[in-house]
C-alpha cells in the first residue's frame, strides 16, 4: 500500500507492523503477532479501536502515542527528543511532512517518515524497517533547519515503540569482569526502568537485550518484546509504563545513544544520525528471539567459511615471548588440528608487562630480533593461519607515542585522571592519531599477511574529552565513530582480514561493532562453570559461531577453580571453539583427547554453527539442557550439564526441546568428550546409546516425555548426538 492510503502494513516471518500515517505525526497501531493481510477496513477497525475511553481529570482529547512522543501529545513519560537553542526551543512539536511506504509482500518493507519541527527548527527523519527475519529496525536522524543563530543542543533522540499491557515482566542483564550477561528479572510497574551506560562502550554490565514479556516467560514459553541498542559507545535503554498507558497500549520500550552535554550541537545544515535500535517479537520465549537475531546475523553478514579452531597464546605464555617455547606450542597445536594461532599481548616495543609500551605498535627487536617472521613462518609451514593482538584505542603514559603526542590523549587538558590497568585512552578521533594507527596496523597486516586481529579494549572512558584549542570537548561519540571508520578502512584494505571484538572479555558486544567484526571474545573467564551461563545468555542475541570460547587449563586463570577436561571440552564446543592453555605441559593422553575433540567439532561445524539454538526450561537452576538443531530437525547436538549440587528429584525425565515429533531419532554419546563424572550409575538407555547402533527413540517421546538423564557430579557435562532415523 502507499502512504496515500493513510496507513502502512508490513509483514514478515509471523510479525506485523501497522502504522497510522494520518494525524499530526504517525502512530504505531500494532507491532507483534502477524494480523494477516489487513485491508483498509481492517486497518480502520484497528485505528478506530485505538481511541481509548476518557477518564476523569484527563485531557479533553484522547491520548495517542506518536512515533516521536512529546508533551504536545500529552505524553508525560520519557520523550522521544529533547534539546534547546541557548535555553529556548524546548517544546518540540514535530509534524508529518511526508511519508514513503515500501511494502514487500510478506518480506517486510520500510516506512520512511519525515517530520518538521518549527519550534526547534529541525527536520526529523525515521526509518521503520521490518526485515525479512521479523526484526524491526528503527533509526532516526535530526537536521538543523535554522539559517543562523544558536545551534540546537541535542540532549537525545530516542527510538520508542509501544508494547501491550500484557507485557508485565522485564529481563535485562548486568555483570562484571569474568561474569558477563548475568540476567536480572523484575516487574514492569509504573515508572521508568532506565539503564544508562556511561563507560564509553557497552560495558561488562551491558543491558545487552531489554526484554518485556508475559508472566513467567522463559526460554521456550511466553510472548516477548525485545530491544537492542546497536551502538558501541554510551547508551540509554528504557522501558516505561504510566498509569494512563501509552495510547491504547500499555508501555513503551526502546533506547538510543546517551549524549553528554554539548556533545551534539547542530548548526545550520548539521545532521545527527542516531544509532539503529533493533526490536524483536516472539511468542516462543527468548529462544524465539534468538531464532530471529541469529538468522538476521547469518543472512546480513554470511561467512564464506566456518570459524577456525584457535589457539591463543595469552594464558599459555603471558608476556614471556620466547621463540623456543612458542615454537613448541605452535608445533603441538598443529599436531592436534588447531587451525589458527593468535599471538597475544607482549610482542611490541617495551612491552614486558602491562605498565609500558602500549601504543608503540612496532615490533620489539629485543625480543623478536628477526621480527615476527620466525613465528609467522613456523605457523604457516604447519598449515595454520596467524593472528595478532592489538589494543589500538589505549596507551601507556610510559610509551614513545604518549611522550611525543600528549595532545592525542582523550583526557582533560588539566590532567589524565585515574588509570585502568596502567593505561589511558588514545583519542582516535584526532586525525593524526587515527592516521598513525591505521598505517601501523595496516602495515603489519600487509607485511605478515595477518589473517586475524584480536582487538582489545581494557578500560572504560571516564572524562573522555578531546583536547582542542577552544577547550576540551566531549569525545565518546567521536571516538566511537572513529573506531567504526578505522575498522571499515582496515577491512577495505585487507578484505580477508578478520577481527575479534574484545574488551576485557565481553565488554563491547553489540550489533554495531558486529557490523565490522567477525567474532567476539565472550568473556575473559574460561572456567566452564561460569562460561555455561555466560554463553547461555549471550546466545539470545548472537549465534554461537560468533562467541569465542576456549579450553583452558585444569585450574582456571580467573576463578582458580579446577575442572575436568571433559567439562571444558563440552562447554567450548557449543560456541566458537579454541584453546587458551600451555599445551606444551600436556601429556600424550590430554593431547590425544584435544585432537579427538577438535576433529569432532570440525566435522560437526556445519550443525554447531548453522543450526537453531534451543534451551530447555528446567525447574532446577543448577541443571541445563541446551542444544543446536539442524534447520530441518534431521540432526542435533545437546549438552546435559550440572553446574552445582541441588535438591529435588534425581534422574527424572527431561524433555528435549525443538525436535520433530513426527520422526524417530538415534541417540548416541560421542567419545570425543570423554566420560563425565557421575553420581551413581547410568540409566539403562545410556548403554544402548553407547553402542554402535545407538538408542532409537520416537521424537514424540523425546519432546513430550523426555529421557531420564544421568545424574552428574557438579561441574560435569555430557554431549548427546541425535540423528533422524
Amino acid at each position: 500500500m502507499s502512504a496515500e492510503a493513510g496507513y502502512a502494513v508490513l509483514r514478515a516471518a509471523g510479525v506485523a507492523l501497522v502504522m497510522d500515517l494520518q494525524g499530526e505525526a504517525p502512530q504505531i497501531l500494532h507491532w507483534g503477532q502477524d494480523l494477516g493481510p489487513l485491508d483498509a477496513e481492517g486497518v480502520e477497525a484497528l485505528r478506530y479501536s485505538a481511541e481509548t475511553a476518557r477518564v476523569a481529570n484527563s485531557p479533553e482529547a484522547t491520548r495517542a502515542l506518536t512515533i516521536l512522543p512529546t508533551e504536545r501529545d500529552t505524553w508525560s513519560g520519557f520523550p522521544g527528543i529533547e534539546g534547546h537553542r541557548a535555553g529556548t526551543a524546548t517544546t518540540p512539536r514535530p509534524v508529518r511532512e511526508s511519508v514513503h511506504v515500501d511494502a514487500r509482500d510478506d518480506a517486510g518493507g520500510i516506512v520512511r517518515c519525515v517530520l518538521r519541527d518549527a519550534v526547534c527548527a529541525l527536520e526529523l527523519v525515521a526509518e521503520f524497517e521490518l526485515e525479512p527475519t521479523g526484526v524491526l529496525r528503527v533509526q532516526w536522524s535530526a537536521t538543523s533547519l535554522a539559517e543562523s543563530g544558536e545551534p540546537f543542543d541535542l540532549a537525545h533522540l530516542t527510538a520508542l515503540v509501544p508494547i501491550p499491557a500484557r507485557a508485565v515482566e522485564l529481563l535485562d542483564f548486568s555483570g562484571r569482569w569474568s561474569r558477563e550477561r548475568a540476567p536480572q528479572r523484575l516487574p514492569l510497574v509504573d515508572g521508568a526502568h532506565v539503564r544508562e551506560v556511561r563507560r564509553g562502550k557497552p560495558g561488562l554490565d551491558s543491558p545487552y537485550l531489554l526484554v518485556a514479556g508475559t508472566p513467567g516467560f522463559a526460554h521456550r514459553r511466553g510472548e516477548v518484546w525485545a530491544a537492542h541498542v546497536a551502538w558501541s559507545g554510551d547508551q540509554r535503554w528504557i522501558a516505561q509504563r504510566l498509569p494512563e498507558g501509552a495510547g491504547a497500549l500499555g508501555a513503551v520500550l526502546g533506547g538510543g545513544e546517551l549524549l553528554r552535554p554539548g556533545e551534539v550541537r547542530l548548526a545550520a545544515g548539521d545532521r545527527y544520525d542516531a544509532p539503529a535500535v533493533l526490536f524483536a517479537w516472539s511468542d516462543a520465549g527468548t529462544d524465539g528471539l534468538a531464532d530471529r537475531f541469529h538468522q538476521r546475523m547469518r543472512t546480513r553478514r554470511p561467512r564464506e567459511r566456518r570459524q577456525p579452531v584457535v589457539l591463543n597464546t595469552w594464558e599459555a605464555v603471558y608476556f614471556d615471548h620466547d621463540m623456543e617455547r612458542l615454537g613448541e606450542l605452535v608445533d603441538r597445536a598443529a599436531r592436534i588440528g588447531v587451525e589458527r594461532i593468535v599471538l597475544d599481548d607482549g610482542w611490541f616495543r617495551g612491552r614486558r608487562d602491562d605498565r609500558a609500551g602500549l601504543g608503540d605498535w612496532q615490533i620489539d627487536t629485543a625480543v623478536w630480533p628477526d621480527g615476527l617472521d620466525p613465528i609467522v613462518a613456523r605457523t604457516r609451514e604447519a598449515g595454520m593461519e596467524f593472528g595478532l593482538w592489538f589494543e589500538p584505542e589505549m596507551v601507556n603514559l610510559d610509551s614513545d607515542v604518549a611522550r611525543a603526542h600528549p595532545e592525542w590523549l582523550l583526557a582533560p587538558s588539566g590532567g589524565v585522571g585515574a588509570s585502568f590497568r596502567n593505561q589511558h585512552v588514545l583519542d582516535i578521533g584526532h586525525p593524526d592519531a587515527y592516521a598513525y594507527l591505521l598505517e601501523e596496523i595496516s602495515g603489519l597486516v600487509a607485511r605478515y599477511d595477518i589473517d586475524f586481529i584480536k582487538w582489545d579494549h581494557n578500560r572504560e572512558l571516564h572524562e573522555a574529552v578531546a583536547r582542542e584549542a577552544g577547550g576540551d570537548r566531549p569525545g565518546v561519540r567521536r571516538q566511537t565513530l572513529a573506531l567504526y571508520s578505522l575498522l571499515d578502512e582496515l577491512h577495505r584494505r585487507h578484505p580477508r582480514l578478520e577481527i575479534e571484538s574484545c574488551a576485557s572479555g565481553g565488554g563491547r558486544i553489540d550489533l554495531g561493532i558486529l557490523e565490522r567484526t567477525e567474532r567476539v571474545w565472550t568473556s575473559d573467564c574460561n572456567d566452564p562453570v561460569e562460561r555455561q551461563d555466560i554463553q547461555r545468555w549471550s546466545d539470545i542475541l548472537l549465534p554461537p559461531e560468533l562467541l569465542g570460547s576456549h579450553v583452558g587449563a585444569e585450574r582456571a586463570h580467573t576463578t582458580h577453580r579446577s575442572t575436568d577436561l571433559s567439562f571444558r571440552l563440552v562447554t567450548a564446543a557449543f560456541a566458537s571453539p579454541g584453546i587458551e592453555w600451555d599445551i606444551t605441559t600436556c601429556d600424550d593422553d590430554d593431547l590425544g583427547r584435544l585432537a579427538d575433540w577438535i576433529s569432532f567439532v570440525i566435522s560437526r561445524r556445519g550443525l554447531l554453527h548453522g543450526g537453531r539454538r534451543v534451551h530447555a526450561d528446567l525447574p532446577d537452576p543448577q541443571t541445563l539442557l541446551h542444544g543446536t538443531i539442524a534447520e530441518d530437525a534431521s540432526a542435533a547436538l545437546f549438552a546435559w550439564v550440572r553446574l552445582a549440587s541441588s535438591g529435588g528429584p534425581q534422574g527424572a525425565r527431561v524433555p528435549f526441546p525443538g525436535l520433530s515429533r513426527d520422526r524417530d531419532y538415534i541417540v548416541r554419546l560421542p567419545d570425543a568428550f570423554g566420560a563425565p563424572a557421575l553420581h551413581g550409575s547410568e540409566p539403562a538407555w545410556v548403554a544402548h546409546a553407547r553402542s554402535a547402533d545407538g538408542f532409537r527413540v520416537p521424537g514424540a517421546v523425546l519432546t513430550a516425555a523426555g529421557l531420564p538423564m544421568p545424574v552428574l557430579q557438579p561441574a560435569s557435562g555430557l554431549v548427546l548426538e541425535l540423528t533422524a532415523a
